[in-house]
């Protein structure tokens, strides 16, 4: 349990983690579900917290795909469990689309997965004991989706938005309305009379209503301000990929950026070059205190865990091996 939780009915265990993972929410019942997996570089951990928990995990419900939600994915799938997606999703993993989980676009690794139930808008999916409804909420990513538990009035949102932020929204990949499409499903989830709010990242809020109104505030400067909506993505990506490699020499981080193709993007969206945006993010970074330099590295200061550099050595999407309808994947990398 966590912050917060103590709102929960008995059946609900949380726990709340730092970057690079995604938060877990075990759901305790005939069928017992995980929602969402965190990081590759630990997933032996989910699992192993999972099964201290619940002793099996029937199901896991994937928010989205990105890296921090879906690392799990692979060594709990050979463990029995089956993964469930937004139809998007698991039809671009099936297909072993190159851009999946935008793992080789980002950097960011993730072990090869099959999705073995699809998840429309609307359907009411078989959670632990409890019947929650799945609810498209695009974005930040354009496969992502809620949950929302009537009854109880329990309310996931993925990374729709946290007590302190939103999701960041991908201009250059999903186009110029991106912005426009998170506020729209923020207002969507907004609808829902929720009692309690479970973000994918950071504390439960403890009003679920003015989380609501932060997030809505923030979002629509997303939309009114797309290049600031440009700089905010660019930001997080690169402290991401800091945290996951313990730093980057600072020899070595402007090289790096401009090898990333979410940078060309960024670029060109902003009207630079490469080398001139990279220079510049690196340096406002640094100046916010986002970023420090440390023994010739330079490090994300955000709350994060380790990751061992053994866990990052798994293939990008585009050789992921084919789908198999029944486990077959290399599990991760410990």
């Amino acid at each position: 349990m966590d912050d917060g939780a103590e709102q929960f009915p008995a059946w609900v265990t949380w726990r709340r983690r730092p970057f690079p993972d995604a938060n877990l929410l075990l759901l305790h019942g005939r069928r017992p579900a995980l929602v969402d997996s965190g990081f590759v570089g630990h997933a032996q951990e989910t699992a192993a917290w999972a099964r201290a928990h619940t002793g099996h995990v029937a199901l896991v419900v994937n928010t989205h795909w990105h890296s921090d939600h879906v690392g799990g994915n692979a060594l709990l799938r050979a463990m029995g469990a089956g993964i469930a997606a937004s139809s998007p999703d698991a039809q671009a993993v099936t297909r072993r689309d190159p851009g999946c989980c935008l793992a080789e676009y980002l950097d960011q690794p993730v072990s090869p997965y099959t999705v073995d139930e699809p998840l429309d808008d609307g359907q009411v999916l078989r959670l632990g004991d409890a019947d929650w409804m799945v609810v498209r909420t695009p974005g930040h990513t354009p496969g992502h989706l809620s949950l929302w538990q009537p009854e109880e009035r329990l309310l996931v949102a993925g990374d729709a938005l946290s007590d302190y932020d939103v999701g960041w929204v991908n201009l250059a990949l999903d186009g110029p309305d991106a912005a426009a499409t998170a506020l729209a499903s923020l207002h969507r989830l907004a609808d829902l009379p929720a009692r309690s709010l479970l973000p994918a990242h950071g504390p439960i809020p403890a009003d679920p209503s003015a989380a609501f109104a932060a997030a809505t505030r923030r979002a629509q400067r997303l939309v009114d301000d797309p290049a600031g909506a440009v700089w905010y993505g660019a930001r997080r990506i690169l402290a991401f990929a800091l945290m996951i490699r313990g730093g980057v020499p600072t020899t070595e981080v402007e090289p790096y950026l401009h090898d990333r193709a979410w940078l060309t993007d960024a670029a060109r969206l902003l009207g630079r070059t490469s080398e001139a945006l990279a220079a510049e993010l690196v340096d406002t970074m640094l100046r916010s205190g986002a970023i420090v330099l440390r023994d010739g590295r330079l490090h994300a200061t955000a709350e994060h865990t380790p990751v061992a550099a053994a866990a990052l050595r798994v293939p990008f999407p585009r050789a992921w091996p084919a789908a198999t309808p029944s486990g077959g994947e290399a599990a991760e990398p410990t």
